[in-house]
């Protein structure tokens, strides 16, 4: 069955939200909710466009995400794979949330808020790591800021070392391209330059 009004989801979620699940939503970064950037080194950008939504990894030293006031936050673009999907979507539509997480903690943050890309030389060369600054730098309007409960993270045991899943049992990066180019991209060749590219483009 398919739900399909807003009355017949509601009717299967009771009881409704205690308080805790709704006052600690704050339309600026707290003290507290400072804390918890400060110490995350990983956060999921999720954006949207004219194509669709999309979701995109962002990671870094703990604290990358710099606090510019309590409704600023600033992320550096770090070296990628240049598709460019959640800039492309910034330019186009600013809406931008955000998911941050705590190696060892339960505890996200999500942000919700509305985003603009600079490229500003001196923005730029602040955020630089060995001499070598961000393209961009993607600053966020906060509209909304909370902490998540920690239950989707016990449940999967993330950061639990007997969880950690054996890089040799699933397919690599080599593989997955070759698969999907019949073997024009890819392979083993790809997959045993990954340490030599990565330490060359890591910023």
């Amino acid at each position: 069955m398919d739900i399909t009004t807003i009355e017949a989801l509601e009717a299967l979620y009771q009881p409704a939200p205690l308080p805790a699940s709704t006052v600690k939503v704050s339309d600026h970064i707290t003290p507290h909710y400072t804390a918890l950037i400060q110490a995350s080194p990983f956060v999921a950008l999720a954006t949207v466009g004219p194509e669709g939504l999309d979701c995109s990894p962002r990671g870094d030293l703990p604290g990358f995400v710099r606090i510019a006031d309590p409704k600023t936050l600033m992320l550096p673009d770090r070296r990628g794979n240049n598709r460019l999907d959640s800039l492309r979507n910034i330019v186009r539509d600013p809406r931008v949330a955000l998911l941050f997480l705590i190696p060892g903690s339960g505890t996200t943050f999500r942000v919700n808020g509305r985003a603009r890309l600079s490229a500003d030389p001196a923005l730029l060369d602040s955020f630089a790591v060995d001499g070598k600054p961000p393209r961009t730098v993607t600053i966020v309007t906060v509209d909304e800021a909370y902490f998540q409960c920690a239950r989707a993270i016990v449940r999967s045991g993330l950061w639990k070392a007997e969880s950690h899943v054996d890089p040799k049992t699933i397919p690599s990066p080599g593989a997955m391209l070759a698969a999907v180019t019949a073997g024009e991209v890819g392979g083993e060749a790809y997959d045993a330059g990954w340490a030599d590219r990565a330490a060359k483009t890591l910023w």
